[in-house]
Parts: structure tokens; C-alpha cells; sequence
């Protein structure tokens, strides 16, 4: 009994290794012909696949595709590939060779890549000139170990056009979705934390971000260098710096989108560092956009304007309890309403006397005393000094003294009812 009991403690850490294929996974893909489905069996496969053909490759339950840490798990170099139902792990960590769990050659189309599970790996799905792309319904999560400068991105695109990149679960990358100089791609209903930006865009035209969801990370959506975007019905919540951040957007649409609880970077004492607070909206050297109908709520800044930023139309926004509602440096005025209807302020004192829902009197949210505390923070050590509060009222008593800022000449009484 005794030999018995030392024998079965002897096979234990056997059993516990992992139960790896003993097919050879290449081998059933090169034997397939093209159009074939290829039923990828249970268990581990240590593999680094090649597709260059048309084929669909399908997991049965628990069947998962190692890379063992190098190169990449699955390359896919053919039109009208598919793969779905698998677990691919562990690829390589260079970012220099854009080591992937999945990643797809330029020049593919009609590709499609749909519940799987991306684990351990510096990009999870990489598409680099790629036309007609499905991504759907993936978990992917990123190289946690490393620093986030030296990960890759959950799905990245680098010159692709025509792509739909919908319901996916990114986590522990860089970047959650990465769209670079690519066009007429639609990102909806994908779910994104504990990343760098959730939804990051550069020099991208013509795309469609739909009812996206990112939450807990350093910004929600950072939208740079791109014109012709259709930004509908996101929400961002508790990211430490910006919920929509526009750096050189021109001719695009932000509405319907839902900003809470953006509170800036926090010091060991659980301070705000100086120059991190929370803005829901950042808009920088950005124009000709239209803003309607967004909800922003319980951040530390609702909405900043800076460098530049003018032509910009706002609407219907919903400005619900920000401690500063709008943050505006810049020395040009400007009017955000449109067609007789402005924009609701939680902090709006002005009053309605013939009942239509538009308030009778300008809110204007901020003063040159503002002004000069954002140029000079300094100055805030005389804030309850006599001069500021003569030079408050003399601004309010004699409005040709106030520099020039944002006017909403038809505040709303109300929340819109399009607005969440």
C-alpha cells in the first residue's frame, strides 16, 4: 500500500500538465481543400498556423492553439478564411514584428473572425491592409505583464477599409481598438477596460463608432487627426483623464453618447494632480463638427475648448453637475445653440416666464476672472480678495467689459428627452 501511495504521488504533476494534441493540426489544414471546414479536436495544439487558402477552421470545445511564445498564433494570408470557436494564447512579445494572436495579411478579403478567446498576446488581432474584415464576439486580453508601452493593442487596424468590428471584450492591451489610416469601418457595440485609450483613431475617414462601451481607463475615446466621423450613442465612464477626447476633427457628428464620472489623475494623497482633471469633453484645434444631445454628468470638467477650436455647432447636450461646466480658453466668441435650441445646465439660474422650455435669459458659463485663473492658477490665492469680487460684478453689471467666450443665448429648461 505504501509503494502504491508513493507511485500516485509521483504521477500527480503528470497529470496536471496540459492534455496536448497528438494530431498534427498542420497537417489536417494542408490536407483540406480549398473551401473545406476543418474541426479543430480538443486539447492543447502547440502550433504557429499558416491559412493560404480559403478554409474555415472551427474549435470543438477546449480545443486551444499555443503559441509558446513566439511569433505568431495564427496567420492568416488567403481571402474567405474564417475562424471561430478557438482559444489562442501565448504569442510572441515583439512589438518591432507585430506579434499577434490573429493576424491578417494585406491584400485579404472576406475574412471573419468570431468567438474566439485571445489570451497572452501582445496584439490580439492585427489587420494590416485588409478589406472586409468581420471581427465579432472575441474576448481578447493583453500581456498584463508588461508595461503598457510595450504592449500591442486589443485589435488593431493599419490601412483597412470596409471592416466591422462589433461586440468584441478588450482588456490589458495598449490601446482597446486602434483604427490607423482607415476608412469606411464600422466599430460598434465592443466593450472596453482597464486599457490605455479605449477606442484610439489617427488619420482615419468615414467611420462609424456605434454604441460602444469604455470604462476604467486613462481616456474613453481618443479621436485625433480624422474628418467625417459618426460618433452615436458610446458611453464612457470612470476614465481617469477624458471621456471624448477630439484633437483635429473636422466634419463629424458627436451625439446620443454618454459621459460619467471623469476625475482626473489622483496623487498618493488623493489630491488631483494639477493639469490631469477630468474632462468629459476635450475639443482641441477641432471644427465644423456637430455636438447634440450628449450627456455629461459628474466629471470634473463637463466640456474643454481650446486652440483653435471654432465652427463647432452644440446642441440638446445635457451639462448635469460637472464642478466646472465648460472650460473655455480661447479669445473668440461663440454661440452654442442652434436653430432656437441650446443645451441644458444643471447650474442655470436664469428663468422661463412664457413657459416654452427655453430659458429667457444667455447662460454664460464663464467670466474673465475664469479666464484669468486657467492662464494664471497661481491667482486663485485671491479669490476672495475685494478686487475679484469687484472685478466679478463690474463684468456682470457692465457686460462690454466681459472678453469674449461661450454664449448658449437659448439654455434649456429641461433635460431632452433624446438625452439618456
Amino acid at each position: 500500500m505504501h509503494t502504491l501511495r508513493c507511485l500516485a504521488i509521483l504521477l500527480l504533476p503528470l497529470l496536471a500538465l496540459p492534455a496536448y494534441a497528438d494530431e498534427s493540426l498542420e497537417q489536417l489544414v494542408a490536407a483540406a481543400p480549398p473551401g473545406a471546414t476543418v474541426s479543430v479536436p480538443a486539447g492543447v495544439h502547440a502550433v504557429h498556423l499558416k491559412l493560404e487558402k480559403p478554409v474555415t477552421l472551427v474549435g470543438e470545445p477546449g480545443a486551444i492553439l499555443d503559441g509558446g511564445g513566439t511569433g505568431d498564433v495564427v496567420r492568416i494570408g488567403a481571402s474567405n478564411v474564417t475562424v471561430r470557436g478557438l482559444t489562442l494564447r501565448h504569442s510572441g512579445s515583439d512589438l518591432t514584428a507585430t506579434n499577434a494572436g490573429i493576424f491578417v495579411e494585406r491584400q485579404t478579403r472576406e475574412v471573419t473572425l468570431e468567438d474566439n478567446r485571445i489570451e497572452d498576446s501582445l496584439f490580439g488581432i492585427y489587420l494590416d491592409g485588409a478589406a472586409n474584415v468581420r471581427v465579432a464576439h472575441n474576448v481578447i486580453r493583453g500581456m498584463r505583464n508588461l508595461r503598457v508601452a510595450d504592449r500591442g493593442d486589443g485589435i488593431h487596424l493599419w490601412n483597412d477599409t470596409g471592416c466591422t468590428i462589433e461586440g468584441n471584450d478588450v482588456a490589458g492591451s495598449r490601446d482597446g481598438i486602434y483604427v490607423y489610416v482607415s476608412s469606411h469601418n464600422t466599430i460598434a457595440r465592443n466593450v472596453v477596460h482597464d486599457v490605455r485609450y479605449g477606442v484610439h483613431y489617427m488619420y482615419s475617414q468615414d467611420n462609424l463608432l456605434l454604441d460602444n462601451v469604455s470604462r476604467g481607463n486613462l481616456a474613453g475615446y481618443a479621436l485625433m487627426s480624422s474628418h467625417h466621423l459618426k460618433v452615436l450613442g458610446n458611453s464612457s465612464e470612470d476614465e481617469k483623464s477624458y471621456g471624448f477626447l477630439l484633437n483635429y476633427i473636422a466634419h463629424s457628428e458627436i451625439a446620443g453618447n454618454r459621459i460619467y464620472r471623469i476625475k482626473g489623475q489622483s496623487d498618493d494623497a488623493g489630491g488631483t494632480i494639477e493639469g490631469t482633471e477630468g474632462k468629459g469633453l476635450f475639443v482641441y484645434l477641432s471644427q465644423f463638427n456637430d455636438f447634440h444631445d450628449n450627456l455629461v454628468a459628474d466629471s470634473q470638467i463637463g466640456i474643454h475648448v481650446t486652440a483653435g477650436s471654432e465652427n463647432n455647432r452644440l446642441w440638446g447636450n445635457h451639462f448635469q453637475d460637472n464642478r466646472i461646466q465648460v472650460k473655455y480658453v480661447q479669445n473668440l466668441a461663440q454661440e452654442w445653440s442652434a436653430h432656437g435650441r441650446g443645451n441644458f445646465w444643471s447650474d442655470y439660474l436664469g428663468w422661463d416666464l412664457d413657459a416654452d422650455g427655453v430659458g429667457d435669459v444667455p447662460f454664460r458659463p464663464n467670466d474673465g476672472v475664469d479666464v484669468l485663473l486657467w492662464k494664471y492658477p497661481s491667482a486663485r490665492n485671491l479669490m476672495s480678495s475685494p478686487a475679484v469680487l469687484l472685478l466679478r460684478y463690474v463684468q456682470r453689471a457692465f457686460p462690454v467689459f466681459t472678453p469674449p467666450s461661450v454664449q448658449d443665448s437659448h439654455p434649456l429648461m429641461k433635460a431632452s428627452p433624446a438625452t439618456p
